[in-house]
């Protein structure tokens, strides 16, 4: 087990131990739910809320409750899962399965991760266009900045980045109250759609979607994380109020979620399928239709802002739902913005491509197919999160009760239950689809399945028996091993490389207190001027004269104290030439010198230490 803390740059950054109770406490352990919220009010809910509203009107509401409640349930566990344990479910998965399980779960997460990007950078490109008609391969190009973003924020602290995020939205919630007003929903048609029921086949395929739109894996793992930005008191008191301040911080951030979603998918019922508009799926369509319907200006302009203020927040929480997951799984340290870098373009890419080779037209199907990709993943991650809050021997006292984790796996069993239909009725179509190239579905669609299900079902095996660790606790760089008895290595021949700068003596100071009597030295100069770079050992012009000249001085300096030395000379690219020389001498140890220029000239001119250190195989030592 890993002991790196997770997202550690910001990890118990806000203490909470000196706070009374009341409002003032509530607000230092508020933050966390608010930015997984936003997962939850993200541009691939609209498609799927503005789908569902224009085609099935008011009927799919029960659908947004049932995942509200759900969502509330399974975020409350994830935020016990980091406070009681100190670990997101990255970490605890990556302690209990093995690393085949480990590595496709983490494969699986990354997936999500893409889909879930993939919305949020579309929808703010989208929500870019509508505004300031901005194309959208620019839109999402712009994404990438969002890397820089957070480094900045975080170099603040972390509340500073909750702040833009709370700020962001109550900017959503604020636009879609006004758009409510202007809609005037019949609250009477309204409440019915509170009443359970699915009309036909695209109903349970939109449905599916809400689910996977508003139950994203991804929060998972990032609320287990921004749990642990608190630093709370360790007794059992302690962390039964950070426990039970973060249910109220869940509660609210969650609540305003699905006033959000369903003030989306009421305004798509009250003013397209009243208006007998039954399939608009295009947010873009869905935003020039309601000026001339609800005959209010204001009414697209706050639909776009709602929409860039939901993209950028999403795509902020993804990106660190991202590094999570990377770093949880993998055990991975790596620089900040190389990490985030990556998880970004793990987005941008994708939404690219989809929009250079598909065109405009198809992003609003990418949304609502990146939402259903969300769904089929959630069981992967909400088994591993049952099993580790329900483990008392990890959880303690604090592991969840009969009744929770009764009405957890009812939830998980009902979110499985509509993705093997989704399956079952996909592939139908699929093989009808295939019927020329059934080779396609029987050797490559239907094995992916298969092993997918496997996976699941071992997955469900090990929380139903309640797996324990498959490796052992280890510290950050791994334990001490047992040293066996070192005797002193004697070097026959010891290389030096000089440059004729300030740093050659403490080179050739280090290289010869290495050797003993009868240790063989050799001096070795790489001549790089433009000439020996094209000709090599045949060009003799007057850099290479004069540096022979002084590189036989060092020799006869240290020949006249006694040493054994030979000078060898080198023409070309140092990282190229410094190991071919060393290979064929074959010196027992190699001693290079930074060589007077710092870290901004070794990324101007490339380091030459770094390259030469990985190409030889003899020990080297760097002075």
């Amino acid at each position: 087990m890993s002991s790196h803390k997770s997202l550690d740059e910001v990890h118990g950054s806000i203490d909470t131990t000196q706070a009374k109770g009341g409002w003032r406490k509530f607000f230092l352990y508020a933050g966390p739910a608010f930015l997984v919220a936003v997962g939850y009010m993200d541009p691939g809910n609209w498609a799927t809320d503005i789908a569902g509203g224009s085609k099935y009107g008011y009927s799919l509401l029960w659908v947004l409750v049932m995942s509200n409640l759900i969502a509330l349930l399974l975020q409350s566990l994830s935020a016990r899962l980091g406070i009681v344990r100190g670990r997101d479910l990255a970490q605890a998965s990556r302690d209990i399965y093995p690393s085949s399980v480990n590595y496709t779960l983490w494969a699986l997460a990354e997936i999500a991760i893409a889909a879930c990007d993939l919305a949020e950078v579309l929808g703010m490109a989208i929500g870019l266009n509508l505004l300031f008609h901005l194309p959208l391969l620019w839109g999402v190009s712009l994404a990438v900045l969002d890397t820089f973003l957070i480094l900045f924020l975080q170099s603040k602290g972390m509340r500073y980045m909750e702040a833009l995020i709370l700020a962001l939205v109550a900017l959503i919630g604020i636009s879609f109250f006004i758009e409510l007003v202007f809609a005037k929903p019949d609250m009477g048609e309204l409440a019915t759609g509170f009443i359970p029921s699915l009309k036909d086949a695209g109903a349970l395929y939109i449905a599916i979607g809400i689910i996977g739109a508003t139950v994203m894996p991804h929060n998972l793992y990032l609320h287990s994380s921004l749990v642990q930005t608190r630093r709370n008191k360790r007794d059992d008191e302690g962390i039964r109020t950070a426990i039970r301040y973060n249910f109220f911080d869940s509660t609210l951030a969650l609540n305003l979620a699905f006033f959000v979603n369903a003030s989306i998918l009421v305004l798509a019922a009250a003013v397209f399928f009243k208006g007998g508009y039954h399939d608009i799926v295009e947010i873009q369509d869905a935003h020039a239709m309601l000026e001339p319907l609800l005959g209010e200006k204001l009414a697209p302009i706050l639909f776009a802002v709602a929409l860039i203020a939901a993209g950028q927040s999403s795509t902020i929480t993804g990106t660190l739902a991202g590094q999570i997951v990377m770093e949880g799984y993998l055990d991975l340290r790596i620089s900040p913005w190389l990490r985030r870098l990556i998880t970004r373009l793990l987005a941008v890419v994708p939404a690219f491509l989809v929009i250079y080779f598909m065109g405009d037209s198809k992003v609003g199907d990418m949304l609502i197919l990146s939402q259903v990709i969300l769904s089929l993943q959630l069981g992967f991650a909400v088994i591993p999160l049952i099993h580790f809050v329900s483990d008392k021997e990890t959880m303690g006292k604090f592991a969840i009760g009969h009744v929770v984790k009764v009405l957890a796996w009812v939830s998980a069993t009902i979110i499985i239950g509509l993705n093997i239909k989704l399956v079952i009725d996909t592939l139908a179509d699929w093989q009808e689809e295939l019927s020329g190239h059934l080779w396609v579905f029987n050797f490559v669609i239907l094995p992916i399945v298969i092993l997918a299900a496997l996976l699941l079902a071992l997955v469900t095996y090990y929380a139903l028996r309640q797996a324990k660790p498959s490796r052992e606790t280890t510290v950050p760089h791994g334990k001490a091993i047992e040293i066996p008895l070192i005797q002193k290595k004697v070097y026959s021949c010891v290389a030096i490389c000089v440059d004729f700068s300030k740093d050659d003596i403490r080179a050739l100071t280090e290289g010869v207190s290495h050797g003993v009597s009868d240790t063989k030295y050799c001096l070795i100069h790489v001549v790089e001027s433009a000439g020996a770079l094209t000709l090599g050992a045949e060009i003799q012009d007057y850099e290479t004269h004069e540096d022979w000249i002084q590189l036989k001085k060092y020799g006869e300096s240290l020949r006249a104290q006694g040493y054994e030395v030979t000078e060898k000379l080198g023409f070309g690219n140092p990282k190229k030439v410094i190991p071919r020389m060393v290979k064929e001498m074959n010196p027992g140890l190699l001693v290079i010198a930074r060589h007077g220029h710092g870290s901004i000239m070794d990324f101007i001119y490339g380091e030459t230490i770094s390259v030469v250190r990985h190409k030889v195989k003899c020990p080297v030592l760097v002075v």
